[in-house]
This record gives structure tokens, sequence and C-alpha cells, in this order.
């Protein structure tokens, strides 16, 4: 495709920005940044390629940031991890052969269960729980799956990741969303790389936007390190709220 102008960069930049800032809290990035590259003329497998370059830098910026502040202990979680890149390395070479529309109406259908799961359930990730599962089969199951449907979709994975977290481990939503900025750097950087490899990346465009959203993703980390896990709750549902319409009229309009 033709370079970008200087003018379409300044857009990329800020709409990383503020992607890097709501993923960082809540998930949902890809709902601001993939729109924006779509809306360049990019053909959609190149877009996806470089919203993996550009959410790439905020999810590295967020999970470290977390990890700092002691709300990760990567020592719990190389399971998670290991299956997480499987899945993102599977789900990345699918979606270059299998178009991911048919998934629209079932990811759909799951983010309206989670919002009103989360909705009816006012206690859910303020304290810590027991968890209902072992963590090892947990994390072998979820990161194979979450990371298969972010390396071939995404919308969405952040939140799917944060609320199994909270409902099979028992763990609150703060640190719910921290491990998910792990997992979610994790299948972003398989996805890049295969995405690379076949040369479905505009450089330009993906570091324009990752300088914005390593801003974003460090305002919106010390945001929920700052703020109780109220704040991320409501914060998530909004983000849920707003993922399900932006699906919904993709989808029928």
């Amino acid at each position: 495709m033709d370079p970008l102008s200087f003018s379409s960069l300044l857009v990329l930049w800020m709409a990383g920005l503020f992607a890097g800032f709501v993923d960082a809290i809540a998930g949902g990035g890809g709902i601001v940044s993939l729109p924006v590259l779509l809306a360049t003329g990019m053909p959609p497998h190149m877009a996806l390629g470089t919203n993996k370059l550009q959410g790439t830098f905020g999810s590295f910026t967020a999970a470290v940031n977390y990890t700092r502040k002691g709300l990760v202990d990567l020592s719990e979680i190389p399971v998670g991890i290991g299956f997480t890149f499987f899945g993102a390395l599977t789900g990345t070479l699918t979606v270059q052969i299998i178009s991911p529309d048919f998934l629209q109406n079932t990811i759909l259908i799951l983010l309206v269960a989670v919002f009103f799961y989360t909705l009816l359930s006012p206690d859910l990730g303020k304290l810590d729980q027991r968890s209902s599962i072992a963590a090892p089969i947990f994390f072998s199951c979820a990161g194979f799956v979450f990371g298969f449907y972010d390396g071939f979709f995404g919308p969405g994975t952040g939140s799917f990741w944060t609320i199994a977290l909270v409902v099979c481990l028992g763990i609150n939503m703060k640190k719910a969303t921290a491990h998910t900025k792990v997992f979610n750097f994790t299948s972003n950087l398989v996805a890049l790389t295969v995405f690379f490899i076949g040369n479905q990346v505009v450089i330009s465009a993906g570091l324009m936007m990752g300088a914005g959203q390593m801003i974003g993703a460090f305002i919106g980390s010390r945001l929920v390190i700052q703020k109780g896990t109220g704040f991320v709750r409501g914060f998530f549902m909004f983000v849920v709220a707003v993922s399900i319409m932006k699906l919904a009229y993709t989808t029928y309009f």
C-alpha cells in the first residue's frame, strides 16, 4: 500500500495511546486500534498483522509495570505462557487461510454472557477466592484456547482471560487484569512473528501506534495499581459493553 501521510500517522499515534490505556485496564484495546487501521485502507490481514505490532508494545509495557509492582509472579504461570504460545501460533497460522468472519456471532454471544454474568455478580473479583480448578489444568486449557483465539481473531481476548481467571482461579480482578497482560503479550508476540514472516505488517504504522501504546499502557496500568477492584470492575464492564456494540454493528449492519 502507499506510504501513510503525516496526519494519518498522527491519528494512529493518538489511537494507539487510547487503545493502550483501555487495554491496560480492561482489555479490549483492539476495538479502538483495529478499526483505525482498517480506515487507512489496509487489507484486513495486513491490518491484523499491524495491530499485533502496536499491541505488543502496549501489552509489554503493562505486563512489565504490573510485574514490577508485585501483581504478577511469573514463576506461577509458565504453563499458561507455554500453552498461550502454542495456541497463538496455531491460531495465527490458521487465520492466514481462513476468514475470521464466521467467529463474530459466537464471540458476540460470549461477550454478552460475560457482561451479564459480571453485572449480576456484584462481589465478583473483589477479593481472592478459593480456586475451582487446579491451576495447571486451567492454564493448559485456557492458554491454548485464548491464545488460539487471539492469534486467529482477537477482539475480547483480554475480557475472556480476566473473567476466566476470576471465576476459575478465584483471584481478584486487579490481579486478573495484571496476569491477562502477560498472556496478551505472549500471544501478541507470537502472532506478530507469524504475520511479519508473511509480510503482513506495515512497520511505520505499527511503530507509530506502538509509541502511543506504551504511553497509554503505562498510564492505564498505573491507574489499576493505584485504584481498587471496584474501579477495574466498572471499567471492565464498560469495555465489554462497547465491544458488544462494536461487534454487533460490524456483524449486522
